[in-house]
């Protein structure tokens, strides 16, 4: 961090305090009336939509590097309403933006790839991090609609696989969504969409094998409510804008699970628990984890960059997500929307991911892959 500037905080001084959850709702929820006003007018709204998306966050970030800091214990009653607002505005934005850019709405060629991009990012880098918020919560309705998000990008897996394969098997072989050192994100992509559909059934399967539930009638695998749920979300593409709008809504499903893809890409990318004397794994810990300090990227994100405490403390509400000292947990040097595009590009990100990652590397890292 620079200390050029007089208002940033160090890990070595009285952390700032953190920010309200009306912080986060402005940074997260501005760029949805822009998606809004675009989709129904193109011009100015889209392109604003697109910067603050692809640029004002990366420009902000560099420019003010301000860390908020955390509430041990606080309580945030508003969390889950933003939460709650941010999924249902994803829920109502989809179809919107499907019809806006493969429907009779009148935006030109280049308002229609400005929209796709737009809603895209905000897809895949605000309602993501709500949804994954909402499926860590106990109250079942809060959870239901972190899920149909899920199932609204047609990535209903991630429910299963996220909470009962990624959470317990993180920074290890066995987890499908931890990027191995010297993998590239393409071939990373395709094994943690497979592994996280196939070990995410088996552990529901398992886990219903393992239930006490006697009653009358049985509950639905959670992958054929999955399934269904993307069915009726692509008849839905169907209705509004016939086989264009099939092809975009499946498009916009795939431009935010890419995203989703690349944060956990990211965020665990060459990091590996050593394996105890008795065969088992240490527990997870800080160090399993990467983090960014980046504050507009964190509000955007609400705190998804503050993955370590995340990994600690499932249930605890993002806004009092700590970040650890750059001494306990692996610190990204780039705001992880920034990372993350670093990693389309294979070959870059394994150059300037290596010597960063070598400080938390308890052993030499393997020869570099040179496929992607």
């Amino acid at each position: 961090m620079c200390a050029c500037y007089p208002w940033q905080m160090t890990d070595h001084t009285r952390p700032l305090p953190p920010f309200p959850v009306a912080a986060f709702a402005v940074v997260a929820l501005l760029p949805l009336p822009l998606i809004g006003l675009g989709a129904m007018q193109g011009g100015l709204w889209l392109w604003l939509a697109f910067l603050y998306m692809a640029v004002l966050t990366l420009v902000l970030d560099q420019l003010i590097p301000l860390t908020s800091g955390s509430a041990e214990g606080a309580e945030f009653p508003a969390a889950d309403a933003l939460l709650v607002s941010v999924a249902l505005g994803q829920l109502a934005a989809l179809p919107v933006a499907v019809w806006a850019i493969a429907g009779d709405s009148g935006l030109s060629a280049l308002e229609r790839v400005l929209l796709f991009l737009a809603a895209g990012f905000w897809f895949g880098q605000v309602a993501h991090p709500a949804a994954h918020e909402l499926i860590h919560r106990p109250r079942r309705e809060l959870f239901r609609l972190g899920a149909a998000v899920y199932v609204s990008l047609l990535f209903g897996q991630h429910v299963s696989a996220h909470r009962l394969v990624h959470h317990r098997h993180v920074a290890s072989p066995q987890d499908p969504n931890t990027a191995r050192a010297g993998e590239g994100f393409y071939r990373f992509a395709l094994r943690a969409w497979r592994g996280s559909f196939v070990q995410g059934m088996q552990a529901e399967t398992d886990l219903r094998a393992r239930s006490s539930w006697s009653g009358s009638w049985p509950t639905p695998h959670p992958f054929a409510v999955y399934l269904a749920g993307s069915v009726v979300a692509l008849a839905l593409a169907m209705m509004i804008a016939g086989l264009p709008g099939l092809a975009v809504w499946v498009g916009l499903a795939l431009h935010a699970q890419s995203q989703i893809l690349l944060s956990d890409y990211v965020q665990h990318y060459g990091l590996t628990r050593a394996t105890r004397p008795d065969g088992r794994l240490e527990p997870v810990g800080p160090k399993h984890s990467w983090n960014t300090a980046h504050w507009f990227s964190s509000a955007l994100m609400l705190n998804a960059p503050r993955h370590s405490d995340h990994h600690a403390n499932p249930s605890r509400p993002f806004p009092a997500l700590r970040l650890p000292p750059e001494d306990e947990a692996p610190r990204l040097p780039w705001p992880l929307p920034l990372a993350c595009a670093m990693a389309l590009s294979p070959r870059l990100w394994r150059r300037a991911i290596r010597p960063h990652l070598a400080k938390w590397r308890p052993s030499p890292a393997p020869a570099k892959d040179t496929a992607p």
